[in-house]
């Protein structure tokens, strides 16, 4: 071994090293700054990017259309069907409540029409309540007010047949087995159906709040894509003086189809949806609260007769306290709100059929209290049989001005029912294909713009 190898061995600093393996990246990011520095490197990362942001919108457009579909849907067939099924839920209660007490003071003379609305009012609210469950998420408000009716209605219908069978042999106790029902329905079940029609309620808002906002995202990338889409263009056309490369029209043309189909749908979608709510969904809710005004009106009225002056409350009137037959108290409480519903339900519809059946119901209402009025005068001057005529008998009594309002504000709330059909129908076939054609449309612009680029690219082969 000479001196040098001596030396050498002896020193590793001056020992030759391997150069550094750098890395894949690395790597790659020097080829694609080299291929920048070139046209054809340039062309590709064009057609990339406009590649991407086609595809990009297509997918987001798709994605909020999508669910804007499901929103409209939802509100068409599932919310407000189930807002109409828990407004029938109450209605039906109470509705079984005056028949009951409506048959109590016919005594051992109570119709067979009087009976048979009783039992269906309770089977449709058992009905109802079976539809509300079974479209109802676990553990929700609207799960613990439908265990809590499905509970109680059994005891009511327990303490009612009380009530009828000793009113049938004459004991007085019956008419407190009423009152004991009328508590448990005033004060327990309507109560908790009342929860269950405005969580049904917010629900529905919801479901509109989720299907009625303009799709931005959707919209901004559309209109991203096609300013990228006419600068590869310009810039071909400053390049080459062709006017036009026939793959990048074709994406041009996809991606606004694409962007005029979504704006103008959502728009004719949101304005479908919007009629169905101020002409359909706010004149139902309206209607469906003074139809139960006028249903708890009618329970006390006929409890008026029932409890004869034994439930009073106090009233402080003009600085003075006074005391009232608490029934008839209630009664006339119902009756302004029933007025204020039919008066706002007046200035809500929009057409001759939903203006007529609420204009009858007014009139309607304007005889029930004044007929009111003169069973109430018989009753205090102690002509309890001739009062009593007055609420339950035929033709001329306050029963029939109930059934006429009762009636006139079912055929408003039918009439209503349509018109929202029929506007939500609208906003939801507005949006009928939007997500698909979308998706496929996207596809072919961005097929477009990569045969564009290429078609480019093969000149430089």
């Amino acid at each position: 071994m000479t001196m040098g190898e001596v030396n050498n061995v002896a020193n590793p600093a001056t020992t030759t090293r391997p150069p550094t393996r750098r890395t894949a990246f690395a790597e790659g990011v020097d080829l694609a700054r080299a291929a920048a520095n070139t046209e054809p490197g340039r062309l590709r990362i064009i057609g990339a990017v406009l590649a991407l942001l086609v595809v990009a919108f297509g997918a987001v457009t798709a994605w909020q259309t999508a669910d804007r579909a499901a929103a409209a849907d939802d509100v068409l067939h599932k919310s407000q069907p189930l807002s109409s099924a828990a407004a029938d839920i109450y209605r039906s209660l109470a509705d079984a409540n005056t028949a009951a007490s409506s048959g109590f003071l016919a005594g051992g003379e109570e119709t067979p029409e009087s009976r048979k609305r009783y039992e269906e009012d309770i089977d449709t609210a058992a009905a109802k309540l079976v539809t509300a469950a079974n479209n109802a998420e676990p553990g929700s408000p609207s799960t613990a007010s439908i265990t809590k009716l499905n509970k109680l209605l059994p005891e009511y219908m327990g303490l009612v047949e009380r009530a009828r069978a000793n009113n049938r042999q004459g004991y007085p106790v019956g008419g407190g087995y009423l009152q004991y029902a009328n508590e448990k329905m005033q004060g327990e079940m309507l109560p908790a159906a009342e929860e269950l029609y405005k969580t049904e309620n917010r629900r529905l808002q919801a479901d509109y709040g989720d299907a009625t906002p303009y799709p931005w995202a959707a919209i901004a990338l559309g209109v991203l894509a096609l300013a990228s889409l006419a600068w590869a263009q310009a810039r071909n056309y400053r390049r080459t003086n062709r006017v036009l490369n026939h793959g990048l029209v074709a994406a041009t043309a996809a991606s606004t189809v694409v962007l005029l189909w979504l704006v103008v749908g959502h728009t004719v979608a949101r304005a479908g949806l919007e009629d169905s709510y101020e002409h359909g969904v706010r004149s139902l809710n309206v209607l469906h609260d003074a139809r139960i005004a006028s249903l708890k009106a009618r329970g006390n009225e006929n409890l008026t007769l029932v409890a004869r002056g034994a439930d009073t409350v106090k009233v402080t009137t003009d600085g003075k306290e006074v005391t009232l037959d608490k029934y008839d108290h209630e009664f006339a409480t119902e009756m302004t709100l029933l007025g204020k519903g039919l008066a706002q339900a007046a200035k809500l519809a929009d057409d001759q059929s939903g203006e007529k059946p609420v204009a009858s119901a007014e009139s309607n209402m304007a005889e029930w209290e004044k007929r009111h009025t003169t069973a109430r005068a018989q009753d205090d001057n102690g002509n309890y049989e001739q009062a009593l005529a007055l609420v339950i008998g035929g033709k001329d009594a306050t029963g029939a001005c109930f059934d006429n309002v009762d009636q006139n504000l079912a055929d408003a709330l039918a009439h209503e029912q349509t018109e929202f059909k029929q506007a939500a129908g609208n906003g939801l076939d507005a949006m009928a294909g939007l997500s698909i054609g979308a998706a496929v449309l996207a596809v072919l612009g961005a097929a477009g713009a990569v045969l564009g680029i290429g078609r480019r690219l093969s000149e430089y082969r």
